[in-house]
C-alpha cells in the first residue's frame, strides 16, 4: 500500500508526501499524536504535533519534548499535505487526524467514542475516502448505557457502602475514565479520595480549566479514618495490593467496557463492575464509519477479524492493520500504561 496517501510501516502510519507519522510506536522525526495515552503518545520522537488540549498531559508524561500545538479544525500544511485535528470524544484533547492531498482524504481515528460524556470534546464526524478505525469493542454484545444511568449505579453502590461503614474503591484509568467518574458522581454522598496517578492527571487537567470536583490525594501518611465512607478513585493496578489495606473494610469495583462480560467480572474478583468505556461500542463504531462516507476502512486494535468481516458484508473495502496500539485493558492503568504510581 505504499502508493496510497498513508502507508503502514513498522514504525507506524506514515505519510510519505508530508513526511510525518501518526501515533508512531518507534522513534521518528515528526509525530502527529492523537491523544496522551501511553500507547499513542510515546517517547523518543524528535518533534511532536498535538492539540492544545492534549499537549499538557503529554508534557506531564513525556517530559521536555519538542511539541507544537493546534486547535481543533486548524489546518497545517506539510509539503503540500493539509492536516487538521478533529474531536474524537475519547479523553480531553483527543483527536482524529484528517490528512488531505490532491483531493484524497484519509482520517486516522485514534481512539474514539461517539457519545458525549460531559468531559471530552464531543466526537465530530469527518468525511473521508479512507478511514482508519479502532475496533476495541467491535462485537454486538458491547452496547453502552447512558452515562446518567451508570452514574446512578455508582452512586447507589457508594451510598450503600457508606451506610454499611465501608469505603468504596473504584478502579479506573488515570486519564479519562477517572475524570468521567468524578464529573458523574454525586459529591454530596461523601468525600472523594484519589490515587497519586489519578490526582497527578487531575492537577494537569484542572490547570487547563477543566472543572473537576474537590478530591484528596492518598499519601503514605494519609489517615483514612478522617474520611469515613469515602469514594476512592484508584488505578486498576492498585486494587488487590497492599496499597488497599490502609482503608480497612472496603468494597471494590471496576469501571470498564469489559465489565459487560460476566467472565471478566468474575476473574477480577471485584464486588461490582460498572460498564463505562472511553471507546465506541458496536453501534458507535458502525455509525461513525457510516457517517464518514468512506469506502475503504482499515481496522486496528480490537476484534479486528470479526469486525472486518462484518464491514465487508456491508459492502466496504475493509482490511486489518496491525499496530502496537492496545486499547482498553484491565491490566493497565490507562491505555497502554502499565507503570502505575503509588
Amino acid at each position: 500500500m505504499a502508493d496510497t496517501l498513508l502507508s503502514f510501516t513498522d514504525r507506524g502510519i506514515y505519510c510519505a508526501a508530508g513526511d510525518f507519522h501518526i501515533d508512531p510506536w518507534r522513534p521518528v522525526d515528526r509525530a502527529l499524536v492523537t491523544h496522551g495515552h501511553a500507547d499513542h503518545a510515546r517517547p523518543g520522537h524528535a518533534r511532536y504535533l498535538a492539540t492544545t488540549g492534549a499537549a499538557p498531559v503529554m508534557r506531564h508524561r513525556l517530559g521536555d519534548i519538542a511539541i507544537d500545538t493546534v486547535d481543533f479544525g486548524e489546518v497545517r500544511e506539510m509539503n503540500g499535505v493539509r492536516v487538521s485535528f478533529h474531536p474524537a470524544g475519547h479523553v480531553p484533547g483527543s483527536a482524529q487526524i484528517r490528512v488531505e492531498h490532491r483531493g484524497e482524504v484519509w482520517v486516522v481515528s485514534g481512539d474514539y467514542k461517539t457519545d458525549a460524556d460531559g468531559l471530552s470534546e464531543p466526537f465530530e464526524t469527518v468525511r473521508c475516502h479512507a478511514f482508519i478505525s479502532e475496533c476495541t469493542f467491535g462485537l454486538p454484545v458491547f452496547n453502552w448505557k447512558p452515562q446518567a444511568e451508570i452514574a446512578a449505579q455508582i452512586n447507589g453502590w457508594w451510598a450503600a457502602n457508606r451506610a454499611a461503614g465501608k469505603v468504596s474503591v473504584l478502579g479506573a484509568y488515570a486519564l479519562g475514565k477517572a475524570q468521567r467518574v468524578l464529573v458523574s458522581v454525586d459529591t454530596g454522598i461523601g468525600p472523594i479520595l484519589t490515587h497519586g496517578a489519578v490526582e497527578n492527571t487531575n492537577e494537569v487537567l484542572r490547570a487547563q480549566g477543566i472543572d473537576l470536583p474537590d478530591t484528596v490525594r492518598v499519601t503514605p501518611e494519609f489517615d483514612p479514618k478522617a474520611y469515613p465512607g469515602a469514594l476512592v478513585v484508584a488505578t486498576p493496578s492498585a486494587l488487590g495490593t497492599p496499597w488497599m489495606r490502609r482503608f480497612g473494610p472496603a468494597s471494590t469495583a471496576f469501571a470498564s467496557g469489559w465489565m459487560a462480560l460476566r467472565g471478566v467480572r468474575r476473574r477480577r474478583a471485584a464486588d461490582r463492575g460498572f460498564v463505562m468505556s472511553d471507546h465506541a461500542d458496536w453501534d458507535g463504531l458502525n455509525a461513525a464509519i457510516r457517517d464518514t462516507g468512506a469506502e475503504r476502512v482499515f481496522v486496528t486494535h480490537g476484534y479486528t477479524a470479526i469486525f472486518r468481516r462484518w464491514l465487508a458484508e456491508q459492502g466496504y473495502d475493509a482490511r486489518i492493520v496491525e499496530t502496537a496500539w492496545e486499547g482498553e485493558s484491565l491490566d493497565t492503568d490507562d491505555d497502554g500504561d502499565r507503570t502505575g504510581e503509588a
